[in-house]
């Protein structure tokens, strides 16, 4: 049985403003990663300064015990990798603020005034809050757990002292250990204090956010 004419019109027009909302998240969406795609670009071409920015907690502690600032490749491509990652956490950093004004431009119209009063400042201190932890993470706890990790390093001595060099049948005494760290498990390490440290720095408010509302406004 085929639906009345009124039904096909109403069907009809339903899909309409469906469509438009697809082709509008579409655009949006290309624009986002349009954005992102430069930022990217941007930061590959100064990965070196930034990487050595995220190498300053790490090397302020080798420093500070005398040894030399120095992190190792352990496969080929590693450097390459390295750069990738630091191009694409530093791509969404540069570009969130457009990509959050598309989000914010799609889900607006659609959202009550007094929903708009309340996600716009989410939006906005969402990063903010981030900034904050992420700060907290790099200037303070980073150093902290940094030397904590280092201190595990001891200096290697032969079982007969300064008498036994040369002697070639002395026995170690005590290994040494000493650090020699990959570039990439430090960087991972160093993001994962970050982005832990950010996302805890949003929790402490998320709560207070997402509590219901008393009361809906009418439709």
């Amino acid at each position: 049985m085929s639906p009345a004419p009124e039904e096909e019109d109403e069907i009809a027009g339903s899909s309409a403003p469906l469509i438009e909302h697809l082709a509008e998240l579409r655009t949006r969406l290309i624009r986002s990663v349009l954005a992102f795609i430069v930022g990217m670009v941007i930061c590959f071409t100064v990965w070196n300064p930034i990487l050595n920015f995220l190498t300053g907690p790490i090397c302020s502690q080798l420093v500070a015990r005398g040894q030399d600032c120095g992190l190792i490749l352990i496969k080929l491509q590693e450097g390459f990798f390295v750069a990738v990652r630091i191009s694409l956490m530093g791509g969404f950093i540069l570009a969130f603020p457009f990509i959050a004004h598309q989000l914010w431009r799609f889900v607006a119209p659609g959202l009550y005034r007094t929903e708009k009063n309340a996600f716009l400042p989410f939006l906005v201190a969402s990063p903010v809050m981030f900034a904050i932890g992420a700060s907290f993470a790099f200037y303070i706890v980073i150093p902290l757990a940094f030397d904590f990790f280092l201190g595990f390093q001891q200096v290697g001595s032969l079982a007969g002292g300064e008498a036994a060099v040369g002697e070639g049948a002395a026995p170690l005494a005590a290994a040494g250990i000493t650090f020699q760290g990959s570039l990439d498990e430090y960087l991972s390490l160093t993001i994962k204090f970050i982005l832990a440290f950010g996302a805890c720095a949003n929790m402490l408010w998320w709560p207070s956010w997402c509590s219901p509302p008393s009361s809906r406004p009418p439709t």
